[in-house]
């Protein structure tokens, strides 16, 4: 097959673009600057690569004519508005333009049912607690209105070699004190990078239902003090949690979330607090039957003490 990709040169898509190698397709990838692919698609003859902005369809819009799926992984999790990186024209707008370009391409009516893999993710839903679950859930409609054959994976928090997330934990458990924001009961359900890819790569080739959504997160629902605690096991390291109370912790990071070297802005913050977890449970491991990774497990392959 051959597939196009929107957000190869990523963390995620990185990964998933190796995968995808892996299983023997071509792909064509859109990247702003060519040389910002890393890892297999770097200079792959079975890599070709379209410069161009996704919300700039005539930079794309050839290349889906020649395509059998395409998947869809832009996303940011910080906006900066004053360059006109926001959700909206992200998720939503760009999500929009990428779909119309596909239904010129003939996605929607030449009879091949060509697929469109589409990376939203866990907590998007109606009436949303954030700006950024909102544009998420916005974007997934516009999918579903399409009439293009699709299918929509929600993941939670991604863990694997090079990951932001646990890296910056890991940092702060090395602290000789690691603080918590709140009591730290609050549960997310982090899956491991080799499931998601996993999964994307056998939606792409076909596998599974079409017009569906999935949730996808690990194995276990971990309260955020475990994860803290498993991190440290990792390391080796003995984790001494400092709790800091809401009430304090909430008007400080309203202060501070404009400064992009503030590790947390009030999005995020609202997220973490509200629970990332699968609440209708994980049907998607029965239908794709991906690698099953525990946390704790997969960490263990990349922190060292």
């Amino acid at each position: 097959m051959r597939i196009f990709v929107t957000g190869a040169s990523g963390y995620v898509g990185t990964a998933i673009v190796e995968r995808l190698l892996g299983d023997g397709h071509e792909l064509v990838c859109l990247v702003r600057n060519s040389n910002r692919l890393r890892g297999a698609a770097a200079g792959s003859p079975r890599v070709r690569t379209v410069e161009g902005d996704l919300l700039e369809p005539a930079s794309y819009r050839s290349a889906l004519r020649e395509v059998d799926a395409v998947i869809h992984l832009v996303g940011i999790i910080r906006e900066r508005p004053a360059a006109g990186v926001t959700f909206e024209r992200l998720h939503e707008l760009g999500t929009r333009l990428l779909v119309d370009a596909c239904t010129e391409a003939g996605f929607a009516g030449d009879g091949r049912q060509r697929r469109f893999i589409h990376m939203s993710a866990l907590g998007a839903r109606p009436g949303a607690s954030t700006a950024y679950f909102r544009s998420k859930w916005a974007a997934e409609q516009v999918l579903r209105e399409s009439g293009l054959t699709h299918v929509i994976f929600r993941p939670s928090v991604i863990f694997g070699p090079g990951d932001e997330f646990v890296n910056m934990l890991a940092g702060l458990v090395r602290a000789p004190v690691t603080p918590v924001l709140g009591d730290g009961r609050y549960r997310m359900q982090p899956v491991s990078l080799r499931t998601v890819a996993d999964v994307f790569a056998k939606a792409a080739a076909g596998a599974g239902p079409a017009n569906a959504a999935f949730d996808v997160g690990g194995p276990e629902q971990l309260a955020y003090n475990e994860m803290l605690r498993d991190i440290g096991a990792a390391l080796g390291r003995r984790v001494r949690l400092v709790h800091a109370p809401l009430p304090l912790m909430k008007p400080i990071v309203r202060a501070m979330e404009r400064f992009p070297w503030f590790p947390v802005t009030t999005n995020q913050l609202t997220m973490l607090l509200e629970e990332n977890i699968c609440r209708e449970g994980t049907p998607f491991y029965g239908v794709f039957d991906p690698p099953v990774v525990r946390f704790a497990d997969g960490i263990r392959e990349y922190l060292r003490p």
